[in-house]
């Protein structure tokens, strides 16, 4: 509607200044914030943080556990699993030597597709796979397994670290992660020169 048919019709409006024709916009837009406002202030469901004094020693959990020789069991899980999922050879057994972070929730029919969260390693390559324990405790295990392969190959070696839990009295492979070393610059030199 042009301001002239406006004016025909409420001829009051040609003679209001701009604020006065604004200000139900401005009161409307106060009244909505203020609503927000009182909203989010007596919607608070923020608890007191003051913490009460007490004479009862704290319950310290920091402790390490006691370290134990990696039993010969953990070695041969490990061992089958590189030569099993990481291959991509005989899934069913590799099947059962992981635990469900590494299944994800696949069956056994899925998982025998190859289509696995095992980041795989042509295995027939490696000439050797030495293994560095981390740590190992009586539930839990971490290794360092470099995968080494043989003269003339075109495979590349890795350095992967491999969690172990044990469960039920039975090892398993808990994750599988490359160890990547941070990626240098070549023009690294010249950091910090001036």
């Amino acid at each position: 509607m042009s301001a002239d048919v406006e004016s025909v019709f409420h001829p009051e409006i040609k003679h209001r200044p701009g604020w006065q024709r604004a200000l139900p916009w401005v009161i409307a837009v106060v009244a909505v914030g203020g609503a927000i406002a009182a909203g989010i202030i007596w919607s608070n469901t923020g608890k007191s943080t003051a913490t009460p004094l007490s004479n009862v020693p704290a319950d310290d959990r920091s402790a390490i556990p006691k370290t134990v020789k990696l039993p010969p069991g953990a070695t041969r899980v490990a061992r089958t699993f590189i030569e099993t999922a990481v291959a991509r050879k005989n899934l069913s057994q590799a099947y059962r030597l992981v635990t469900e972070q590494i299944r994800q929730g696949q069956s056994l029919k899925s998982w025998k597709t190859g289509n696995i969260a095992v980041i795989p390693y042509p295995v027939d390559s490696v000439k050797y796979a030495p293994m560095k324990i981390d740590f190992s405790y009586a539930n839990e295990a971490q290794i360092e397994i470099a995968l080494l392969p043989k003269a003339g190959s075109k495979a590349r070696s890795a350095l992967f670290i491999m969690d172990m839990v044990k469960r039920d009295g039975k090892w398993l492979v808990n994750s599988w992660v490359p160890r990547a070393a941070p990626m240098i610059p070549s023009d690294s030199a010249n950091i910090g020169s001036g």
